[in-house]
């Protein structure tokens, strides 16, 4: 028999799955509290013994994609010193991601430019978290394979948006269709890289020249 601790956590861990089902479609944004309780069968009383408000929830939600992150991050180490190939197994697991999370993925990409400031702050903090770590990711590579890499911020704050903005055009295609994108992806995330390691090269040999 579950203990009242087991029970509680898993009314809240309902209300927070109920509110990504819903948000799916509608936008985080777009939902009432009663829409939420309704969807966890829950009264709406009982929503308030575990969230202050639904802004309360939104941030809630927002720590959930940053865990699914983290652990995406985690998986993609792992595969890469598996297989070697850093952009193919990156992409490849966030293809996964979304199979398996399309309602986290959808609430990152799509509620950051609405809803109440400390939500966009949320959102906006779980995915630079997300950059800070393939900003520390490349130093490292770039290090151990002798490849000079130019603007380094800048750079992954262009491929996460670039990943982010695939993702969302991944999440309407067929299952089959996804492959040719990610093949897209592994291209342009390529193009960019070998653009960063000429603009670093191209920098190194006029200091020589100096």
């Amino acid at each position: 028999m579950a203990s009242r601790a087991e029970q509680k956590e898993k009314t809240r861990q309902a209300i927070i799955q109920s509110a990504m089902k819903l948000s799916e479609t509608k936008g985080f944004m777009g939902l009432s509290l009663r829409e939420v309780t309704r969807e966890a069968g829950i009264a709406p009383a009982t929503f308030y013994r575990h969230f202050v408000d639904m802004d309360d929830l939104g941030l809630a939600l927002v720590d959930q994609v940053g865990m699914a992150l983290r652990q995406l991050m985690r998986q993609a180490r792992y595969r890469v010193k598996v297989k070697g190939s850093v952009l193919r197994t990156s992409i490849i697991t966030f293809m996964e991601f979304l199979d398996h999370s399309p309602q986290l993925f959808r609430m990152l990409s799509g509620d950051r430019s609405g809803g109440p400031k400390p939500f966009r702050d949320a959102l906006h903090k779980e995915k630079q978290r997300f950059i800070d770590e393939l900003i520390d990711d490349m130093r490292a590579d770039s290090e151990a394979r002798n490849v000079p890499l130019s603007h380094i911020p800048e750079l992954a704050d262009m491929v996460v948006n670039q990943v982010f903005n695939g993702g969302v055009d991944a999440l309407d295609l067929p299952h089959n269709e996804r492959q040719r994108l990610a093949d897209r992806l592994v291209i342009q995330l390529r193009m960019m890289l070998y653009g960063s390691t000429f603009m670093a090269l191209k920098a190194r040999e006029e200091k020589e020249d100096k």
